[in-house]
């Protein structure tokens, strides 16, 4: 089948992301360094962002999802991947002479910085981000929708789900230290799902959404449930009228017609640990 789906970046979620668009009979170039990594029937191209234009072969374009990841969490690795690596990425697409139909650029509520936990966070919310590399991710969705004409930005929240979990380590540990903050999350199958939805979906989608699950959450509610999974001692109890953080609806995408799979932590961690 001849490519029509360009995917920036093929980690776990990209990869979920591309398997399903295969799934429904597209064919998906996926660039990833490591271009041996990327799961058939998707086809990789090695290519290195960070200092490579990617050579593509041809392709008729109607969809492009960008899905990258960066580590460390620096300033500079972020401004290497997401902005210099993104724009490598449009440079190739220019070159080939390619514009999608569609294009969704994955990103992160950390744009948004702290919010008072009063405030319930949305799209209309101004994002004001806190560190530098969520500075990266807002100059990285400037550069996506300032070269990519209809394009969809996604602001994730904490992806979870299949794998190790950090949470479930700290609450066998001990080391839930903040019960108190408030939590977003999104399930992994359920963000791969959203990409999909916002790009095959009959009506144009909006230039924005918030990708979270239906329930922001105290941590220490999150690691009491799943203490309770885990047989573990519980996390310290939240204390009432100290809750902080932010909280984030998800409202304008359950407008669009995407239903969560996991609508809350409970069903995520349902079957926590797997087995």
């Amino acid at each position: 089948m001849d490519p029509n789906v360009l995917l920036v970046g093929c980690g776990d979620l990209g990869a979920d992301i591309g398997l399903r668009l295969a799934g429904r009979g597209h064919g998906v170039l996926a660039v990833r360094r490591r271009a041996e990594l990327v799961p058939a029937p998707l086809i990789g191209v090695p290519a290195d962002l960070t200092r490579e234009v990617p050579a593509l072969p041809d392709l008729d374009l109607h969809y492009l999802v960008v899905a990258l990841s960066a580590r460390p969490r620096t300033e500079a690795a972020y401004r290497e991947t997401y902005v210099e690596g993104l724009g490598r990425a449009l440079q190739a697409l220019t070159d080939a002479g390619q514009r999608p139909r569609r294009a969704v650029l994955v990103s992160s509520t950390g744009v948004y910085g702290e919010l008072p936990a009063t405030v319930l966070g949305d799209e209309q919310t101004p994002a004001e981000p806190d560190d530098g590399p969520s500075r990266m991710l807002l100059d990285a969705e400037h550069l996506f929708t300032s070269q990519v004409g209809g394009g969809t930005v996604l602001r994730l929240s904490g992806l979870y789900g299949r794998g190790p979990s950090r949470l479930a380590d700290q609450v066998r540990e001990g080391r839930v230290s903040d019960p108190d903050r408030w939590t977003n999350r999104i399930h992994r199958e359920d963000a791969a799902a959203a990409v999909v939805h916002l790009l095959t979906r009959a009506e144009v989608p909006d230039a924005l959404y918030v990708g979270t699950d239906d329930e922001p959450a105290l941590m220490g509610e999150v690691a009491g449930y799943l203490a309770e999974r885990l047989g573990a001692q519980a996390p310290p109890a939240t204390t009432p009228g100290q809750d902080h953080g932010k909280r984030l609806s998800n409202v304008r995408l359950r407008q669009s017609g995407w239903v969560p799979a996991y609508p809350t932590f409970r069903e995520g961690y349902r079957d926590y640990p797997p087995a």
